[in-house]
């Protein structure tokens, strides 16, 4: 009893989601060494990728000699059930999974696609990433994101007020703001 072998890590699963999307270079850039490794060192145990219709296909882990455990899947019928059990959220720049991942109260990087065209969806995230309600990376900042990040400078998002998401979506049908 009290043995150091006997101490269970708590599970901290960081999820990350790419929707129904191809979004290969967000997955490339969770699966690399260096990554892994600081989401290890920053105390998460597991790292589950929901990769859409990519091609990459991540290196699974058992997580074996001090590391990560990572797994991966193409699809689920609700993605609810990993977002609520994941204590990180790395997800595309999708507004329903933005909504769905704050409403949860999870800490959240959007990771915005660079290569859509007419990208409306960054416009959104960095709105939100200066609210302080989320961070806002691209696949080749998402390393220094989250070696830099500080969960405790998060603000809640609060649904109530829908002027400033109505102000936003606005100026980009080009009406003038009031």
């Amino acid at each position: 009893m009290g043995d150091a072998d006997d101490y269970i890590k708590p599970v901290r699963t960081v999820f990350v989601t790419v929707g129904t999307t191809c979004f290969d270079a967000l997955v490339k850039a969770v699966d690399t060494p260096e990554f892994k490794r600081e989401l290890f060192a920053r105390g998460y145990t597991d790292l589950l990728i929901q990769m859409g219709r990519g091609s990459y296909i991540p290196t699974k882990s058992t997580g074996e000699n001090g590391s990560l455990v990572v797994d991966f899947f193409t699809f689920s019928s609700s993605i609810a059930d990993n977002l609520r059990s994941a204590s990180l959220v790395i997800s595309h720049a999708g507004s329903g999974s933005i909504f769905e991942t704050l409403r949860l109260r999870k800490p959240l990087i959007v990771v915005v696609n660079e290569d859509l065209m007419d990208n409306h969806q960054s416009e959104l995230a960095e709105e939100l990433a200066e609210r302080k309600n989320l961070f806002c990376a691209r696949p080749q900042t998402l390393y220094q994101t989250i070696a830099t990040m500080n969960l405790e400078s998060l603000l809640p998002y609060h649904p109530g007020d829908a002027a400033p998401v109505a102000k936003l979506i606005n100026r980009f049908l080009g009406f003038p703001d009031d």
